[in-house]
């Protein structure tokens, strides 16, 4: 995949969003993965995993959207989540404006620096905005 895959993007129209979490650190992601859980299928476990695997593919998205900001943004960062029919949309936002998404490029991927491109296969749409002293990365996943 071409790092050309994250264009600058705003945020597509027509979701509702459901609620926006900040977080100071990556020791807040376990509790992020348990409400985005809880928010696409009641449980804040994996209980159904034959037919929860687009809410896995979700928590895995935002976490990696999430854990990015945190390294590379920098805290506080907020996690949205919103929805529209049966697509679901995930946005971070940091005060990093220019200090785009960068995929790995010639890394051996046992150092990792891989997640933006498995967002990239696991999202419908994705993509990335600055706006007013932030900047804002999104992906879109499809309840399928």
């Amino acid at each position: 995949m071409a790092v050309a895959a994250w264009q600058r993007a705003r945020v597509p129209r027509g979701f509702s969003e459901l609620w926006c979490e900040e977080l100071a650190s990556v020791a807040g992601l376990a509790g992020l993965r348990r409400r985005l859980r809880s928010a696409t299928t009641g449980s804040p476990t994996v209980a159904r995993p034959e037919q929860e695997h687009w809410a896995e593919r979700l928590v895995l998205v935002a976490d990696e959207l999430t854990s990015n900001a945190l390294r590379h943004g920098g805290a506080p960062v907020s996690t949205a989540l919103s929805r529209v029919g049966n697509q679901w949309l995930v946005s971070v936002s940091d005060y990093s404006p220019d200090v785009p998404p960068a995929p790995a490029e010639g890394r051996d991927p046992g150092l990792g620096g891989l997640g933006l491109y498995l967002i990239a296969d696991l999202a419908v749409r994705h993509g990335w905005f600055a706006h007013r002293g932030m900047k804002t990365v999104w992906a879109v996943v499809a309840a399928e």
